[in-house]
């Protein structure tokens, strides 16, 4: 690019954005209306503003508008810094709300027998016996699954190799004939 002599970068013009302009955000929703998803690698304009009296750990919480790509419908939703995650609002459903609720199941019954274990003696005994069974239920399987493939996998290199020699001497001849 060319600069002339005189050229002064001060007096360029900043350029003045509004306070809550547009960014680019990607949450994995889909629309209420129209039923279409909204994959994690889209990219949106979205509208972003400041929710007035949340705040987590000092940490400001927003709200981002976005449009459906289909239908165009306004689909809201607040960014959650405790689970480091979005919480959808209006307009949208999570994708993979069933593997949230899973999870928190999952931690649910952990804790569940973590009290129950505090308080019964008995209880760590049997659930460590069944754990131990357990893990030698899968060390079992995963025995067999290997003699599986061993038997099924017996490939002979040897052999390989020598048909792949004797095609190639075979492929010489014919090119000397």
């Amino acid at each position: 690019k060319y600069y002339p002599p005189d050229f002064d970068p001060a007096k360029i013009p900043k350029l003045k954005l509004p306070k809550d302009r547009q960014y680019v955000t990607f949450p994995s929703p889909r629309c209420k209306t129209c039923g279409e998803y909204i994959y994690k690698g889209k990219k949106f304009n979205a509208r972003k503003e400041t929710v007035q009296n949340e705040v987590y750990l000092g940490l400001p919480i927003f709200r981002f508008y976005i449009k459906c790509t289909r239908c165009l419908a306004e689909i809201t939703f607040k960014t959650d810094p405790e689970n480091t995650d979005y919480t959808m609002e209006h307009g949208a459903t999570r994708n993979f709300q069933a593997e949230k609720l899973l999870e928190e199941e999952e931690k649910r019954m952990q804790k569940e027998r973590e009290e129950e274990e505090l308080n019964n003696p008995m209880k760590v005994l049997e659930n460590r016996t069944k754990d131990s069974k357990l893990e030698m239920e899968v060390l079992e399987n995963l025995q067999e699954l290997k003699e599986l493939n061993q038997r099924q996998a017996n490939v002979d290199f040897e052999a390989m190799l020598k048909q792949y020699k004797e095609y190639e001497e075979e492929q010489k001849r014919k090119e000397q004939e």
